[in-house]
């Protein structure tokens, strides 16, 4: 007999609440129309009050990104946590060698992200509710602000709807990361706040990720870094998407060693069994798994396999992370055979090497491509 399918509630949860929310967005902007001005423009002005309507809902989200971010850096300092980096769009300011340096990283699906170094457990616990939730926080309490000058502004031209947009995008800034959801992408803030609460190995695991986070900022490799750190989670507890990102971890630790045989295991196992893995690690996961096969065994028909159209389309949309690039230089080298083409991707991973934040993961993925281009001398 078929097992019966599980109801996935928070698919459902999160198809309803971003109806409501539509709705209620809808209705606010209605309710801003005003409706009598609305009929006596011509078609071309109607066109023109939409696109500066639509690029100053795009300026206000982008600061309330900025408000966000600093929400969780401002409470995190608050409950004790240490600066580590700090991310708008691409641009992204980390502490190395005590100086704050200008970096440029980006990740598909995040407009920003405020990295902290975090407390020392005490009993197995630190604080995480304020550190999570303190963007949300920030949003709604900007929000507030920007509604009072709403009415201070109220006669002078522009600026009251210009508050109004800041409000809009502030609470729904605040509500999508606030209100506890799960995604395709991951879990939000709200989520990570809710089981760090109820579950301890959720929060060792978040240690775990910013210890990691810290560690590398300092230009610390993986393989120098304490082992326990990187035991691997039953399966049931990956369920959790931290939990998750600690097996990865431990995979990303093995390549950093050069165990490649014990990582591809591991790997394969992870894409099986970590069910909350993110995809943005599932797809670098492949990425390793690919170069692993091309650097020991190179069977075309397995090399097939992984490099699916799936995989593919991952690869395009990353095609600035330096695992990536990685993976289509020894690609070009051992598969293809095609060492013009490789030339022009080493070419556009050493000029992203020049803004990438972390040296010592520059260090580890030459070294791999090193091992390649070694094998490539073999052939």
């Amino acid at each position: 007999m078929k097992k019966a399918k599980k109801i996935d509630w928070w698919t459902i949860y999160r198809t309803v609440f971003s109806l409501l929310l539509g709705i209620a967005l809808g209705i606010l902007v209605i309710l801003l129309i005003d409706w009598e001005a609305v009929t006596e423009m011509s078609f071309v002005e109607k066109l023109w009050s939409l696109a500066v309507l639509f690029l100053g809902m795009m300026a206000a989200v982008f600061v309330q990104t900025v408000i966000h971010e600093a929400g969780h850096l401002v409470f995190g300092l608050l409950t004790g946590y240490g600066f580590s980096s700090f991310r708008i769009f691409s641009f992204m300011w980390i502490r190395q060698d005590g100086k704050l340096c200008l970096k440029r990283h980006s990740l598909p699906g995040t407009a920003g992200q405020c990295l902290m170094s975090p407390p020392d457990l005490v009993e197995g616990k630190m604080p995480t509710v304020l550190y999570n939730l303190g963007g949300s926080l920030m949003n709604v309490i900007a929000s507030l602000g920007f509604f009072g000058l709403y009415f201070a502004f109220k006669n002078i031209p522009v600026l009251p709807t210009a508050m109004i947009l800041l409000v809009a995008a502030g609470f729904l800034t605040a509500i999508m990361n606030g209100m506890p959801m799960r995604s395709s992408m991951g879990d939000n803030d709200g989520y990570n706040a809710l089981t760090m609460r109820k579950n301890k190995e959720s929060m060792r695991a978040t240690w775990i990720v910013l210890k990691v986070n810290e560690q590398i900022a300092k230009n610390v490799r993986l393989k120098d870094m304490p082992e326990e750190w990187f035991a691997l989670p039953s399966d049931e507890a990956m369920e959790n998407g931290m939990i998750a990102a600690t097996g990865v971890l431990a995979c990303n630790r093995l390549m950093d060693e050069h165990r490649f045989e014990e990582a591809d295991q591991l790997m394969a196992h992870m894409l099986k069994a970590a069910s909350g893995m993110a995809p943005l690690h599932r797809g670098l996961i492949v990425c390793d798994r690919i170069s692993v096969e091309l650097i020991t065994q190179n069977h075309r028909e397995v090399l097939e396999e992984m490099l699916n159209r799936e995989q593919k389309n991952y690869m395009k949309q990353m095609g600035n992370f330096l695992t990536v690039l990685r993976t289509e230089y020894i690609y070009a080298l051992l598969a293809e055979k095609d060492r013009e083409k490789a030339a022009k991707i080493k070419t556009r991973f050493e000029k992203r090497a020049e803004t990438y934040p972390y040296p010592c993961d520059i260090q580890s993925e030459r070294e791999l491509i090193e091992i390649g281009e070694e094998r490539a001398g073999m052939l």
